[in-house]
């Protein structure tokens, strides 16, 4: 028969004194208060390790931070992961650890790695403005914070400002990046549960402001002002390839002169380039060739086509040139160079073409994934006479300028 402790009370737990030597007081199923020769007292809880058998001693801390409850409430968790043959110990230090790796995950760390898989995705631009909106806005005062922790009221708190400020269409960029970064720790199984899944509905929605383009019917005078417009020559065919090419500003700024298949009349951009991260060709028409060959006396021995003034040799022109050539044509709130793809998309769809065929030449990605993959091939060969079309008919307002002006000169 084991020796019947009787539970140990306050009173003799307090008034436990010093000895030359540390001794023990048993409180009954494994628990004792150490006393130590300094006058420390220290719960300890002694049990038989499952498996091994071997006798060992876990620590509950000391006494009277502990107190005899709380340290009694610890040996029954114990005996409880004894009774399922879990080693007290081993379980304490799996619960460290994960805590320890817990409160390491901050927002910015676990922010950072999210960023570092998905930035491969992304052109370098679109990654810039993404870092930036979470290392102006959230890192400096969330940053720090385990993401286990983070709540949807501190995040309102910090981006509240944003929103008094007018910023709204930066407050919803930033919620849908941290929800993002939330999801990406689920996965990750570094948080059970997205806690900011539906934080953008705590701010207003901004407006959604469409870039100013122009109808139609005002292509030709568009065709004349940059024809005539008081600008570098790099600029005014920089201006008029992103016109006729129907692509983004960084995509038509960055062209490379390795890009372009002369052979097959093709401009293969690469999707390290693209917004959608994937390649996009772009038939040639006879117009663009013509527009190449005035550029290469003065880039044909460069990297780009359109190279910068300030360092020629290792980068491009800013795609921010054509925007500030249109405020000077007298375009500023009428019109922006991405602009350009709508004013296309409009004309082409306007005049019956295919809407598959100028989504295709646009680079708007198709959801499925097989068909997006079998369209490209398919709708390249279709793509040409829609692409000659819409370049005739910017070169027919350019010229229409030309016939006005020798008209002029016979009257003259």
């Amino acid at each position: 028969m084991p020796k019947q402790v009787s539970p140990l009370t306050n009173t003799q737990v307090k008034n436990s004194k010093a000895k030359p030597k540390e001794y023990n007081l048993a409180d009954g199923n494994g628990l004792y208060l150490r006393v130590k020769p300094t006058g420390s007292k220290l719960w300890i809880f002694n049990y038989q390790a499952p498996f091994t058998k071997k006798r060992s001693n876990i620590s509950f801390g000391s006494f009277p931070p502990v107190t005899i409850a709380q340290a009694r409430s610890e040996r029954e968790v114990c005996r409880t992961l004894l009774s399922k043959d879990i080693d007290p110990k081993h379980a304490r230090a799996e619960r460290d650890e994960a805590q320890a790796t817990a409160h390491s995950n901050t927002l910015e760390v676990v922010a950072r790695k999210w960023f570092k898989s998905k930035s491969k995705k992304l052109t370098d631009k679109y990654a810039d403005d993404l870092l930036n909106s979470l290392e102006n806005h959230v890192f400096p005062k969330l940053g720090k914070r385990p993401v286990h922790k983070i709540t949807a009221r501190e995040v309102i708190e910090v981006l509240d400002p944003l929103q008094e400020s007018g910023k709204l269409e930066l407050v919803k960029r930033i919620c849908q990046r941290l929800n993002m970064i939330m999801d990406y720790a689920v996965v990750s199984d570094i948080v059970t549960d997205n806690r900011l899944a539906r934080i953008g509905k705590a701010f207003e929605s901004p407006e959604k402001v469409h870039l100013p383009t122009i109808k139609p019917d005002q292509l030709p005078a568009l065709a004349i002002a940059i024809d005539k417009a008081s600008i570098k020559p790099i600029t005014r065919f920089l201006t008029l390839w992103q016109l006729h090419t129907m692509v983004r500003p960084s995509e038509a700024a960055g062209t490379r002169w390795d890009e372009l298949d002369f052979e097959n009349e093709v401009w293969v951009i690469p999707k390290e380039r693209m917004k959608k991260r994937r390649e996009h060709t772009v038939p040639l028409t006879s117009q663009m060739l013509a527009l190449l060959e005035q550029i290469k006396p003065l880039s044909g021995h460069r990297e780009f086509v359109f190279p910068s003034d300030i360092d020629p040799r290792r980068r491009s022109i800013n795609s921010s040139s054509v925007n500030m050539a249109l405020r000077r044509m007298g375009y500023k709130g009428k019109l922006v160079s991405h602009g350009f793809r709508s004013l296309a998309s409009t004309t082409l769809n306007e005049q019956g073409f295919d809407p598959d065929l100028i989504e295709s030449a646009l680079a708007h990605l198709d959801k499925n994934a097989t068909r997006s993959a079998y369209n490209h091939a398919q709708y390249l060969e279709r793509r040409k006479p829609m692409m000659q079309w819409w370049s005739n008919l910017i070169e027919e307002g350019i010229k229409g300028k030309q016939k006005a002006r020798k008209k002029h000169l016979k009257v003259v």
